[in-house]
């Protein structure tokens, strides 16, 4: 997979940035599939975070190029599907992070100025210990312990129930409680049980957990309850989701009465008067951090009034009143043997470095990532040589510098290829990229190979059993070429079966899941097919724009598919241009057409709440004076309206303010309909 440059975000051009956020999603959903869907994380949240705010920092200064699949939109990753899917009826939200002081006041900066002119002069945040283990929705109906979930993806997590029944820490009946009330919270493993419960495992031959977070993971999301009830779980409670009642106005009142109803609450939670209360209890947890017998990555503020949480409101994927603040990363040293090259799916060229094993934050490390070819030059990297390991900002850790002064003599410096090492087609860098690309295409096996992964993946056609192992397997023995072959594997039975490892149950598991994805959504099935910058969101903006497949492919015989493309709403110039080039590519447009006739796709339909905003684009103009702009925006767009920064004949409703000129003006000059703020309030009142 394709590597992020340490070049400053100022100093990158335009093209340079598209391709950058690129590289950032897939690296993002990598290591979120890894975290939250198999309990196998191959970062520090702390590198995770780098990779996400260099997003972030990239997307501010080139909104235009922002993705459907930008980390900044994504909470998560999709459930495992080793147990039945529960939909949250509010979603679990990540948390923006904070790495140093400067941070946190700028937090407290955005807070103030968000709610600008109503801001109050005191604002008090309560501050917690980050717990480094895995976040649970526990559901209360009259008091009795109904459902228990898993984060999942933040929209749709696993059902957990018996299995949270075994941890003594969580209640199953409370009383004097209100009729729905769902509690959120972290489930852990003390570090003591942790080192007992691997000392056991090792004495007895079987897996040991790398770190008491994949422990707490692994022994929650066991099959069978009675393994989990013999691990040591602990819980702490840190907030709330859906409730029909709240016991209090504050979020330090309800953490108390939650404390009442018996639900474990941190000891070091404090609410502390301003920024420089916060950052001294972030001084003193962190002093305490060795000692403590639960892991702990960071501490959390939050915003303790609920009216101005409420106003505060969220973001793509979190919310605006609460932060992390993040504790440093941790290095090694290590030696560099050699350095193998990957080929991906979009045929990036990706040096990764093979390393004698080595322990970074109690991880065993033996892959780190190199980037692309400027970097080995610009590090001075060398097959021998001595390296300082960080896992930090990629798909596999990376290394941060050479120890020049433990260079030994037979050190060697590294050829990159110029031929992709799979299928020998040549190895091209295009102007301004930092990726070589193989320029095989889809007569590169490796390319194809990915492809195939990708189509089978969670988030595509998401075949039930037939992970990336089998794909490979299956490529390497000719059961399958292309996706349609897979949906004709039941022509292939004798041959699974001679396998090894394929009895004549799996062999009909395997084919019966197949059969499962024969029928798939318009939205799916684009994403599913694997084109150059189309994420899932980018799929369903072209499958609401055309609404079939039949519309699709006859747009992509027009010889303004581009222009019309580039039109839709969230399509700009370089999807408009992928998705066309894929579709005018004839080997490409006989794998759709094949695949389309093993399959049904459905029309796409999209719903929408009936309100008045809602689906309607808006301009605000002039000065606010009861809200900022910021949250006047974000108050629409909850609603499910656009907001726009320009008048036009699209344009539905223009909130005007004090000084409203040339907007208002061309508003009324195009007949578009006008209402000041207080008209505004009302409006999204009674829309709410």
């Amino acid at each position: 997979m394709s590597e992020i440059s340490e070049k400053p975000v100022d100093a990158l051009n335009r093209e340079e940035a598209r391709q950058e956020l690129e590289r950032l999603a897939q690296l993002v959903a990598y290591h979120n599939k890894l975290y939250y869907a198999e309990d196998q994380p191959e970062l520090e949240d702390r590198d995770y975070d780098k990779l996400f705010r260099r997003n972030l920092a990239i997307e501010s200064l080139f909104p235009d190029l922002i993705r459907d699949d930008s980390p900044s939109k994504l909470i998560g990753a999709k459930p495992s599907g080793k147990f039945a899917k529960v939909t949250h009826s509010l979603p679990m939200l990540s948390l923006d992070n904070a790495f140093d002081d400067q941070d946190v006041s700028d937090f407290m900066g955005r807070i103030r100025r968000f709610l600008a002119p109503n801001a109050p002069d005191h604002i008090a945040l309560v501050a917690e210990p980050k717990i480094d283990g895995l976040s649970i929705s526990l559901r209360y109906e009259k008091g009795r312990l109904a459902l228990a979930a898993t984060r999942g993806d933040g929209v749709e997590g696993e059902n957990v129930t018996r299995n949270i029944k075994t941890i003594d820490a969580i209640p199953q009946q409370v009383e004097d409680m209100p009729e729905v009330f769902e509690v959120r919270g972290e489930i852990y493993m003390p570090k003591a049980a942790f080192l007992a419960l691997n000392a056991a495992q090792e004495a007895k031959g079987a897996k040991v957990f790398a770190n008491p977070r994949n422990a707490a993971a692994g022994s929650l999301r066991q099959l069978d309850p009675k393994i989990t009830a013999e691990r040591p779980l602990a819980f702490f409670a840190y907030g709330w989701g859906e409730v029909s009642e709240l016991p209090g106005d504050t979020q330090s009142a309800i953490m108390a009465q939650l404390g009442d109803w018996g639900f474990p609450i941190n000891p070091l939670m404090k609410t502390c008067d301003d920024v420089d209360a916060v950052i001294a209890h972030y001084r003193l947890i962190e002093e305490q951090r060795a000692s403590l017998d639960y892991d702990i990555d960071g501490v959390v503020y939050k915003v303790d009034r609920l009216d101005l949480q409420s106003r505060l409101g969220f973001i793509a994927r979190a919310p605006r009143w609460a932060i992390a603040h993040k504790f440093p990363a941790e290095k090694a040293i290590t030696r560099l043997l050699d350095i193998d090259i990957q080929v991906g799916r979009t045929g990036a060229l990706t040096p990764v470095a093979k390393l004698e094993p080595v322990s970074v934050g109690g991880v065993m490390v033996s892959n780190a990532t190199l980037h692309n070819e400027d970097e080995i030059q610009r590090k001075g990297v060398r097959i021998g040589d001595t390296v300082i390991l960080q896992r930090a900002g990629d798909v596999i850790p990376q290394i941060v510098s050479v120890v020049l002064e433990k260079r030994s003599s037979d050190a060697r410096p590294y050829d990159y290829p110029d031929h992709c090492p799979v299928c020998g087609s040549a190895a091209v860098r295009d102007e301004g990229e930092a990726v070589r690309r193989c320029t095989g295409g889809l007569i590169c096996p490796a390319q194809r190979i990915e492809r195939l992964k990708h189509f089978v993946s969670r988030n595509a056609f998401d075949v039930e059993g037939m992970g990336a192992k089998h794909v490979q397997a299956f490529w390497e023995d000719k059961l399958i070429e292309s996706p349609a072959d897979i949906f004709r594997l039941y022509e292939r039975q004798e041959e699974i079966l001679k396998r090894e490892g394929w009895g004549e149950q799996s062999v009909q598991n395997l084919l019966a899941a197949i059969d499962e994805r024969r029928t798939i959504g318009l939205d799916r099935f684009l994403y599913a097919l694997g084109i150059r910058h189309v994420g899932e969101i980018t799929a369903r903006d072209i499958a609401k724009a055309y609404g079939s497949l039949d519309a699709v492919l006859e747009l992509m015989k027009s010889d303004t598919a581009m222009v019309e493309l580039e039109a839709v709403e969230g399509i700009g110039a370089v999807v408009a241009r992928a998705v066309t080039e894929f579709f005018k590519e004839p080997h490409n447009l006989d794998v759709v057409v094949d695949l389309a006739s093993q399959i049904n796709v459905e029309e796409f339909v999209f719903e929408t709440k009936d309100s008045e905003v809602t689906g309607k684009t808006l301009v605000f103009t002039g000065s606010l004076e009861k809200m900022s702009r910021a949250e006047a925006k974000a108050k629409a767009e909850s609603l499910g309206a656009k907001v726009s920064g320009s008048v036009s004949a699209k344009t539905d409703l223009v909130i005007a303010g004090p000084g409203a000129g040339s907007k208002l003006k061309k508003a009324s000059d195009l007949g578009v309909k006008v209402i000041d703020e207080d008209a505004w309030i009302a409006l999204a009142e009674a829309a709410s």
